[in-house]
């Protein structure tokens, strides 16, 4: 069983909306559904539209407060206010209202800050799409891992109206472009009826104020690697002359949004683990496929990974016969969890670097732990590393990466939370004390440094631009080449270690070289 929270934006729609809520009450009769909360949104209507949401209310015993005076539609903020909630048998509603026309993706951006359903769906105002539909989509989250479910009205549904054919090839033809832009093959991008994770659905930012939040969404759950599945609908189309609202610009419209968003990667609302500014980097997969590959020499069949993001660097590692992949972001580690569900090797789980406790111990411990960009984000360094030594097995070894070069700290170093930034001796002293011997040495992306200098040091900047990355991702073929050549420090230092009581008892310093 689960939660489900509808999301219905209303606009003009007095004749229709009534009837659509009172189609939504069928859903409180699944098994499927622990709790159902359904909230409406009225987006300033200028028909009677708030009067007959008033009734409707009213018939369920829940009293609504007088509707706003309309104000002027203005740039900026939508002022949102409740006019009034209750419970009608096992619905709980939520009536919502802007005092001034927003747009249909302001109407649920507003409607999203309530939902506290575990998934939301979106439900038009009109009788163009029915509930009954949103019952099949409830066992794919379960049974499939989804982290969306698109309602396709093209994929066979049980019944479907037959009208305005130029309207679907409009349909198609923007479903088509999104697909070219995501590589995700839908069939119906335009649908209404999309079901998203909660949590997954908040974290998105979405700024799109009318039906260009279609492609916006559908763009952005892309991006974000989502589970996204398609089940079919039966679909009631309106005409022109029944009320429906979408016209030939509002394609034009779409068809720019897709360009907008193909390029954007704005896809994380700003949060604590700074998951906008690590997300841009991950627009440069050569990059970490360099990285990869310089340790992927080092790596044994048991390993841990430590940070492990969105899963970049592990998908370049596996299979194993034993990988674990982990982080502390919730969002990171969802996205981790759809990599398991076709390999049985790979586990996921919330590791924090700094408590032992948080660690997985398989018998006889792992033969490599990778550990990633993490180190320098901690207070107790020593500490931390002292965790890593505790899981690994006896001729085990530690893979640390770490920013090189306290000189060049700067503003995109305070914004990626780094403490510190360390010196091949420094990084020595902490590996001695934390009970490691460096056994290899690896100096990784000398031609990285000017530009970290330049952006963080000088222009104290607090991100690279989308341009930076995309560059750096095409130069990168080359930078592997020439990097080794170039005669300043590296910047970033990655550290092969070995328990000390199982390294070879000898006096000769430490292998270092060049990635």
């Amino acid at each position: 069983m689960t939660t489900l929270t509808v999301i219905v934006p209303v606009f003009n729609e007095q004749h229709l909306v009534a009837a659509s809520l009172e189609r939504l009450e069928a859903l409180e009769q699944s098994p499927l559904l622990e709790r159902l909360q359904v909230i409406v949104v009225d987006d300033s209507s200028r028909d009677r539209s708030a009067e007959v949401l008033a009734g409707f209310a009213r018939d369920r015993g829940i009293t609504l407060a007088p509707a706003l005076p309309h104000a002027p539609r203005a740039p900026g903020p939508v002022e949102l206010v409740e006019r009034g909630a209750g419970r009608a048998g096992k619905v709980d509603w939520l009536f919502l209202q802007h005092r001034r026309n927003g747009g249909k993706g302001a109407a649920i951006r507003g409607g999203l800050a309530r939902a506290d359903g575990a998934v939301t769906v979106i439900h038009d105002a009109d009788l163009e799409y029915h509930p009954r539909d949103l019952l099949r989509f409830l066992p794919v989250f379960a049974e499939q891992q989804a982290d969306a479910v698109f309602g396709s009205r093209f994929a066979g549904g049980e019944a479907r109206r037959a009208l305005l054919f130029r309207h679907e090839l409009g349909n198609r033809l923007l479903t088509f472009l999104t697909n070219l832009v995501t590589n995700v093959n839908l069939t119906d991008m335009e649908t209404c009826y999309k079901a998203v994770r909660t949590d997954l659905l908040r974290s998105i930012p979405l700024c799109s104020d009318d039906f260009r939040l279609e492609p916006e969404l559908t763009i952005k759950l892309a991006k974000r690697e989502a589970r996204i599945f398609e089940v079919p609908i039966s679909y009631s189309g309106r005409t022109y002359q029944e009320g429906k609202k979408i016209g030939w610009r509002d394609g034009v419209k779409a068809l720019l949004a897709i360009l907008r968003f193909a390029w954007s990667d704005h896809v994380y609302q700003a949060d604590a683990w700074g998951s906008q500014i690590l997300g841009r980097m991950a627009r440069a997969p050569r990059f970490n496929a360099w990285m990869a590959d310089t340790i992927l020499p080092f790596c044994g069949q048991r390993i841990l990974e430590i940070g492990s993001g969105t899963g970049n660097l592990t998908r370049r590692l596996i299979p194993r016969d034993q990988y674990v992949a982990s982080d502390i972001n919730p969002l990171y580690l969802h996205t981790l969890q759809g990599l398991t569900a076709d390999r049985p090797y790979l586990d996921v789980t919330l590791t924090d670097v700094t408590r032992g406790e948080t660690f997985p111990r398989p018998p006889g411990g792992f033969d490599t732990v990778v550990c990633l960009n993490v180190v320098e984000h901690v207070d107790d360094d020593v500490g931390a590393l002292r965790n890593i030594r505790e899981v690994l097995a006896q001729a085990g070894r530690a893979i640390v990466l770490v920013p090189q070069g306290p000189e060049v700290f700067g503003t995109l170093d305070e914004v990626l939370g780094h403490r510190r930034r360390y010196t091949v001796e420094s990084l020595g002293t902490l590996a001695a004390a934390a009970g490691f011997t460096v056994k290899e040495l690896v100096h990784f992306n000398r031609v990285g440094r000017p530009a970290w200098w330049l952006n963080g040091k000088l222009l104290k900047r607090r991100t690279f631009g989308l341009g930076q990355i995309m560059l750096l991702n095409l130069l990168t073929p080359l930078f592997r080449v020439v990097d080794r050549l170039l005669p300043f420090q590296a910047l970033s230092l990655i550290a092969v270690l070995e328990p000390a009581a199982a390294a070879p008892r000898s006096t000769a310093p430490a292998t270092s070289r060049p990635a």
